[in-house]
């Protein structure tokens, strides 16, 4: 299954995986067999965790290694609930056609709801670059994952006994993709947009030795691309220090905004709290900085992450005493903005770094009146792995789900322009310093999914449940 996601893109794969584990899962045991398939998925899937966690975190090998194996055993257990559901309502029975597409949505919502959640490798993004796409806007990609389930149950049944269902089922996955919507497009103005990727090493991001290197490389790559720019967005936290505790900094980045003529959305890190707290606390977020409009830097505009990386922002209140056992987790607080920012009457919506894998998050934006989405993001934390790749597939699906331009700024790659259809206009190769340029258009539509979220899916998915409950208390 990993090897159906990016970088590797092998989505043909997804359809045996899913085949050859369903007729395992009707063999028996459907509770061992799910924890089997979901451990590889996901633990085998998220092996480059181990090398951040040591490299970054400082764990011994055993020790990174031993985490992913926990969240492999984690993450298993929702693939052992959708094999336990697709058992219990179907057996061996040709009702597998309805059980597993609807088992497989019901654990793909709950894996990006529950604890926080985790959609990683979500199944839906499988269907990026296929004519199916469309779905996206109209049900979000937990919806999409009906699509990939129900063609394994549908080969299955064919393979079996019970070929007709089977046929049945392979004519209803062709009609849902022959009458597949077609994506948003935009509608309004287009502007020209440079993204910076400065390729700063993760190990030199922190270091106060290297600080004005980062600034500089910044600022010159920034000022290269202001005259053919609408507006400069650098990465995540590409200013890696508090803007509150160095007005010399400061000023100087009022300078540069000055001298290019273009408005700068930068991430950076704000201090919040009352100034007489010892203790004040932090938020990562997106600052909008504009040569037009001279404000304060107290009153710069901002929207902050709302979604934090648990663990890795925060530590959960139900483990307090982490943060003696390991100090170096941060202690960021989640914004209560809108998460959008408004630069020349262009309102953008924000997405940081994580925050981009939940469709809720961008909904969110657009609803707030975002007319296109900006994702900025370090994923220098993760090498040259697969993580960057899966990553920005992700975003990618977020511009599906709301119909926007999704304008993507990474410090180390992917750095792109995506399309409302979830094509890459533009983008550049990874581990490089340089600017993209590229165009984007505007949209004030709200796609259906943005209207009305995960509702109509969540009805959907109880209609198919109903006669399968109905079955069960009959077997039963």
């Amino acid at each position: 299954m990993p090897f159906a996601f990016s970088p590797f893109d092998q989505i043909w794969l997804a359809i045996p995986c899913l085949t050859g584990w369903l007729w395992l899962i009707r063999l028996g045991q459907p509770v061992r067999t799910g924890f089997a398939f979901g451990f590889g998925w996901f633990g085998f899937g998220a092996w480059w965790l181990a090398p951040t966690l040591h490299t970054y975190g400082h764990l011994p090998w055993l020790a990174a290694v031993f985490c992913i194996f926990l969240v492999g055993v984690v993450m298993a257990l929702l693939p052992a609930l959708w094999a336990w559901l697709t058992w219990k309502t179907a057996g061996r029975s040709a009702w597998v056609l309805l059980s597993f597409p609807a088992a497989a949505i019901a654990e793909e919502w709950i894996r990006g709801h529950l604890f926080t959640g985790l959609p990683w490798t979500a199944l839906g993004n499988l269907l990026l670059d296929t004519p199916a796409i469309g779905w996206g806007a109209w049900f979000g990609v937990y919806g999409l994952a009906l699509l990939p389930a129900l063609m394994a149950a549908s080969l299955l049944l064919t393979a079996a006994a019970s070929w007709r269902v089977g046929v049945a089922g392979f004519a209803a996955v062709a009609l849902m993709v022959l009458l597949a919507p077609m994506p948003e497009a935009g509608h309004g103005p287009r502007y020209t947009a440079a993204l910076v990727q400065a390729d700063i090493p993760q190990d030199k991001k922190w270091d106060a030795d290297f600080v004005n290197t980062t600034m500089q490389r910044y600022a010159a790559l920034s000022a290269s691309a202001a005259a053919h720019a609408d507006i400069i967005i650098w990465p995540e936290a590409a200013i890696p220090f508090f803007l509150e505790r160095a007005p010399g900094w400061n000023a100087w980045l009022d300078q540069q905004v000055r001298t290019w003529q273009t408005p700068l959305l930068y991430g950076g890190l704000k201090l919040t709290g009352k100034r007489s707290m010892h203790n004040r606390t932090a938020q990562n977020g997106l600052f909008a900085l504009d040569s037009q409009s001279d404000v304060a830097l107290a009153h710069r505009p901002f929207a902050g992450k709302h979604h934090l990386v648990p663990f890795g922002e925060y530590v959960p209140s139900w483990l307090p005493f982490l943060h003696t056992l390991v100090p170096e987790i941060a202690n960021f607080k989640p914004a209560e903005d809108s998460g959008v920012i408004q630069v020349r009457s262009i309102t953008y919506g924000s997405l940081i770094c994580y925050e981009s894998l939940f469709p809720e998050e961008a909904r969110r934006r657009v609803l707030g009146g975002a007319q296109v989405l900006v994702n900025v993001t370090n994923d220098a934390w993760y090498g040259t792995t697969p993580a960057a790749w899966q990553h920005f597939q992700a975003a990618r699906m977020r511009a599906v789900e709301t119909g926007r331009y999704v304008l993507r700024a990474a410090n180390t790659g992917v750095t792109a322009i995506i399309q409302p259809d979830g094509m890459v206009a533009e983008s550049v190769p990874w581990w490089t310093q340089t600017a993209l340029i590229g165009r984007f258009q505007l949209s004030d539509v709200q796609t259906r999914y943005v209207r009305w979220g995960d509702w109509p899916l969540l009805i959907c998915l109880i209609m198919f449940m109903i006669p399968l409950y109905a079955r069960f208390q009959k077997r039963s």
